[in-house]
């Protein structure tokens, strides 16, 4: 059994480390995750029923909670190619993909900003744990603040950038703000290339 302790994590670095848990396994095991509340709960049932895993639950005492998912057989998702004669090859080489995020506020949803912030930030992680990420990121208004120095984003989107996406902040939103010389990671762009970015998108995202 591997213990995955996820006390105090916010959504959705519960179900990530579970995740990452799981796909470490060499053969059948049990991944029992520790969680502060019950909706951390629901999401890793989720997870594993989506996953076609097996899961118990339970309350250990107040605030703390068990979740057991039963991994009975780990499948290796890499397809070996020695002697298939290329069965299950195909060879129609797949066009890439040209996701672009675009993050115009340093909130997420409207209503409470505090929890705005607390969304906007997991949002960014989830889509650094992702397994097909996006292209491209623009930032603008106040999503320029994301990229600068202070923000709670910085290491997920240094990590989205390190993994090849494109990082880019609007050059009119830092001069605004005042932030020319707070940007601490991607580029500078301008609307041009934000509007040529956006009209070649084979898909926008907008959290």
């Amino acid at each position: 059994m591997i213990t995955v302790n996820a006390m105090g994590d916010a959504c959705p670095i519960p179900v990530v480390k579970t995740k990452n848990a799981i796909a470490s396994l060499k053969g059948a095991d049990v991944v029992e995750t520790l969680v502060d509340n019950e909706i951390a709960v629901e999401n890793l049932k989720k997870m594993a029923d989506q996953k076609g895993y097996k899961t118990t639950s339970e309350k250990l005492e107040e605030g703390k909670y068990r979740v057991c998912i039963i991994v009975e057989n780990v499948v290796d998702n890499v397809e070996k190619k020695e002697g298939d004669g290329g069965k299950f090859c195909d060879c129609t080489p797949e066009k890439e993909s040209n996701k672009v995020v675009v993050i115009r506020s340093s909130v997420m949803g409207e209503g409470d900003p505090e929890l705005g912030k607390v969304l906007i930030k997991g949002f960014i992680y989830a889509l650094s744990q992702q397994e097909e990420l996006p292209a491209t990121i623009l930032l603008y208004n106040g999503g320029a603040k994301i990229s600068c120095e202070e923000s709670p984003s910085l290491e997920d989107l240094r990590s989205l950038e390190a993994q090849g996406v494109e990082i880019l902040t609007c050059g009119t939103c830092l001069n605004h703000y005042g932030l020319t010389d707070k940007l601490k990671v991607g580029d500078v762009t301008n609307m041009y290339v934000i509007a040529e970015k956006m009209t070649q998108a084979d898909l926008i995202v907008k959290p």
